[in-house]
């Protein structure tokens, strides 16, 4: 196949998304590059419909390959579609875009292309900064997953990996829309032996979301990864669910309707509701991605200045 190679004159790192102009990154990413001394790298985005033709994934992942001065790229909200399109572009992934079949990072090293799925990694640091150490053994809460896509993935994987009993919950329930997503999470959960009870649950109504929500202990965890409310419209849930007493509801999502964190907001008093919205998630997902395609070492002192630099333009 023959691709439409553009050469490049700037450094450029791409942001393989859907509506990728925006993305507060746009604002952030020139104020990131001073701060990491690679002021001359700019950022581009490639929009992607949802579930694109092959072809067209691969001709974006043939530009980073092919141009000297195509850096990398983020990849969101196609992560599982890129690996399956273009696996045999790469010359490498790591072990956690093998055992997810996705990637959220592309990156060039000594003429080779390299492939990594950071979210196991970006899910994991947004969830500590979230909950305390053993927080399951401490109050016997559940995780409740609207969306099977890559960050829900990530976020299971992330917590069956996790050493201390303490730290991972007795159950982790996953409800998407197509099948499809679930097979896919089915199939990384069974690479493991996990004490984790996962339930997966193939649904596009929300009344029966909300029946899910009230069947939760108290203190549990639920996650919008489904991308609705910036995506797509509306929210998983309806307004009459009741969130878990005393639990988490974290939007993934930062930026769009943010429905789901509307309802959430709705019950912060009357149910002792704690609400997370999916910032800490975007600066630990674009932070860890551009450090590796850049070479360099994201240090917690660099990522509280990052953290602080992006934090006076989010909009």
């Amino acid at each position: 196949m023959d691709y439409n190679i553009i050469t490049k004159e700037q450094p450029t790192f791409y942001f393989i998304g859907v509506t990728t102009g925006k993305s507060s990154i746009n604002k952030v990413f020139p104020l990131w590059m001073d701060v990491m001394g690679k002021p001359e790298v700019v950022l581009e985005g490639i929009d992607h419909p949802l579930h694109d033709e092959p072809g067209n994934y691969r001709s974006s992942v043939a530009q980073i390959k092919y141009d000297p001065l195509s850096l990398g790229a983020l990849v969101t909200s196609h992560k599982m579609n890129v690996y399956s399109a273009a696996k045999d572009m790469f010359d490498f992934f790591d072990p956690y875009a093998e055992a997810t079949s996705e990637l959220s990072c592309i990156s060039k090293k000594d003429g080779k292309l390299l492939g990594h799925a950071k979210d196991p990694i970006t899910a994991g640091l947004s969830l500590e900064a979230v909950i305390d150490p053993g927080y399951f053994k401490k109050t016997g809460g559940h995780v409740f997953c609207l969306g099977a896509g890559g960050s829900a993935v990530a976020t299971l994987l992330y917590l069956i990996n996790k050493q201390d009993h303490g730290d991972r919950p007795e159950k982790f329930i996953a409800v998407n829309r197509s099948p499809g997503k679930l097979d896919h999470m089915r199939e990384m959960v069974s690479k493991y032996d996990t004490d984790i009870n996962v339930e997966y649950i193939h649904n596009s109504d929300p009344k029966v979301n909300d029946q899910v929500m009230d069947t939760l202990p108290d203190h549990s965890i639920v996650i919008n990864a489904t991308g609705m409310g910036k995506d797509t419209p509306g929210s998983p849930i309806t307004d009459k669910g009741q969130f878990p007493k005393m639990g988490i509801a974290w939007e993934f999502n930062y930026r769009g309707e943010l429905d789901f964190m509307h309802q959430a907001l709705e019950q912060v008093d009357k149910r002792d509701l704690k609400v997370e919205d999916g910032w800490i998630y975007f600066l630990h997902g674009w932070s860890q991605v551009v450090a590796e395609a850049l070479h360099i070492e994201l240090t917690p002192e660099l990522f509280k200045e990052l953290d602080r630099t992006a934090s006076t333009v989010r909009g």
